[in-house]
């Protein structure tokens, strides 16, 4: 079977790799505690944004970044090996966030693990999914989220809001406040985002959800036909390999970008005509 997942880069590595789980699951692990630690930093020195819009990184050509991050009057990009060179003070908590039995990260000897393939391979994914999240943004006149790496859950998401306030968020996400998770819904949201997988889950996905989730979501007929409703999770799902091995993955994570959208846009009445526009066109309700 081929690895080209549908297409190529300009070079020999494919644009959509393989990423078995079991192949790198330490790997991932390190590297999830290693941006919640740079993320961590981000967030004690950047102002609080809305839905937590301060904390997430994002993808470029290198890999993972903040935006720059300011310390009174200078800029620094080392991290906290070089923050005492710097004479940049920073105290961040160190317990780990949404990861279940924590360990604090100055007593942490278990993620040290790091195969530099899977890692670039992890990185193409994101690359790839941040192109066509970035398309799928584009289409919307809306409020509007980055497309943006949330560290403690290690996904990579782009969130749409209908504009109007929901119901308070029930929490009970671990390692997390309750507030935090209240605030970060505390409007409308039809969100879908790309997990590379979990101990308890160990299957790299696609994923789409709604907050509230309207009545007759989970029922809803969404695209392509690999994707499924978890009742666990709350969510719809489809498999990266469903995609990775699509003759077009683009248009097979589009199709689930949309289609999942408009269930939960249709479902709970979201105001359709004002809130999208064509892709290719200003973004204007006009």
């Amino acid at each position: 079977m081929s690895d080209n997942g549908g297409s190529e880069t300009s070079g020999s590595a494919p644009a959509w790799p393989s990423l078995p789980f079991e192949e790198w699951g330490d790997t991932c692990a390190t590297l999830h505690m290693w941006t919640q630690i740079v993320g961590k930093v981000r967030l004690v020195c950047t102002p609080w944004t809305n839905h937590s819009w301060h904390v997430p990184l994002y993808l470029t050509a290198r890999g993972l970044t903040t935006s720059p991050v300011a310390h009174g009057s200078r800029f620094f990009d080392e991290l906290m090996a070089k923050l005492e060179e710097l004479r940049v003070g920073v105290s961040i908590n160190t317990t780990p966030n949404e990861v279940p039995d924590p360990i604090p990260f100055e007593e942490d000897r278990e993620h040290d693990s790091y195969d530099a393939d899977y890692a670039e391979r992890f990185w193409r994914v994101l690359l790839q999914t941040d192109r066509v999240f970035t398309a799928f943004r584009a289409r919307f006149l809306g409020k509007n989220s980055p497309v943006h790496f949330f560290w403690g859950s290690c996904d990579l998401a782009v969130t749409r809001f209908s504009g109007r306030p929901a119901p308070p968020h029930p929490g009970g996400i671990p390692g997390l406040p309750d507030w935090v998770t209240r605030e970060a819904y505390s409007h409308e949201v039809s969100s879908a985002g790309f997990w590379p997988g979990g101990e308890a889950f160990p299957t790299p996905i696609f994923y789409a959800y709604a907050y509230p989730t309207p009545e007759g979501f989970a029922e809803a007929q969404v695209e392509p036909a690999g994707a499924f409703f978890s009742e666990e999770m709350g969510e719809f799902m489809l498999p990266y390999e469903e995609v990775r091995q699509s003759p077009d993955p683009d248009a097979q994570l589009m199709a689930f970008l949309e289609s999942t959208y408009e269930a939960a846009a249709d479902l709970a009445a979201w105001d359709r005509r004002n809130l999208e526009t064509p892709p290719g066109f200003p973004r204007s309700a006009t």
